[in-house]
């Protein structure tokens, strides 16, 4: 079932995103039994301000957070199985304490967010879910001593803040949510790390013989995106090449040249570069390098 492919997909994506604000831990057991914490999160005791940059989901992980995302619509017997999950990580924390001899504060609770694509407004009603000020529209929380919110990714507004969680949705959600993590700013930190992670589940799907609508929809979208990326990393190499040869050239034909000659031969253009191939075959000075420059 690509459920597996896709809730493998959601941790790593989430540890990605978490890593360098706390620990992640995926996958944790608790209990006799055997449950597992899809991502139990516990932030540094120093706080960083980057965490701003992950909107909505950085203000959960403002906490310590217990997060379990939902490929599927969440079920009432898997919300409720999230809660118990919480229940048994507070009643661990409880005897670590008794046993340190310590107090157990509040704030070393983690809390719950159950992301789920879409749910029905009579199972949140079925859990008491309220809105709370300061908070985006789909966030619906739970009464405060079940330390619980229901994240409902289809009503989230489509906007930068929402997008790290977006793009966990379904459908048209995910969709435009991928649409909008390829047009951020190439320097962006977590651009190529999370672009990289969904090229990766569009590879894991495609060899699925059992697809549902949403996966071959999502592959359909994924794919010139995919192989303009592709494109622009086979030229972005190229031009590497292309720099680092001439680079050499110059400082064989004039010498060694400084670090602001350098970055302004590695600004150049394919063309440009090749262009300058062939006019270093007469240079024979540093001078004659800055004046072809200054022609540009």
């Amino acid at each position: 079932m690509t459920r597996f492919i896709h809730d493998k997909f959601a941790k790593d994506y989430l540890e990605e995103l978490l890593k360098d604000y706390g620990e992640v831990k995926a996958s944790e057991k608790v209990s006799g039994e055997i449950k597992e914490i899809d991502v139990l999160f516990t932030p540094a005791k120093q706080q960083s301000s980057n965490l701003q940059i992950l909107g909505l989901l950085g203000r959960f992980a403002e906490h310590p957070a217990i997060i379990e995302p939902f490929r599927n619509p969440a079920s009432t017997d898997e919300i409720c199985d999230c809660i118990l999950k919480l229940l048994e990580i507070k009643a661990l924390l409880r005897r670590e304490a008794k046993a340190n001899k310590t107090k157990l504060q509040d704030s070393e609770i983690p809390k719950l967010w159950i992301l789920t694509p879409t749910i029905s407004e009579a199972r949140l009603s079925n859990f008491g879910t309220m809105q709370k000020a300061g908070w985006l529209s789909g966030v619906h929380f739970l009464p405060d001593a079940l330390r619980t919110a229901i994240v409902a990714i289809h009503q989230l507004p489509q906007t930068p803040e929402t997008l790290w969680l977006r793009l966990l949705g379904r459908g048209n959600v995910q969709s435009q949510a991928i649409i909008e993590l390829q047009a951020l700013p190439l320097d962006h930190p977590y651009q190529k790390a999370t672009l990289e992670l969904v090229y990766n589940l569009r590879e894991n799907l495609r060899v699925n013989q059992e697809l549902e609508a949403d996966d071959r929809e999502l592959i359909m979208r994924l794919e010139p995106l995919y192989q303009r990326d592709r494109e622009q990393a086979k030229e972005e190499g190229r031009q590497k090449g292309e720099q680092d040869l001439i680079v050499r050239l110059l400082n064989r034909r004039i010498g060694n040249i400084d670090a602001s000659l350098t970055l302004r031969v590695q600004g150049l253009s394919i063309e440009q570069l090749e262009n300058l191939g062939e006019a270093l075959l007469d240079f024979s000075s540093v001078a004659d390098l800055e004046t072809w420059l200054n022609q540009q």
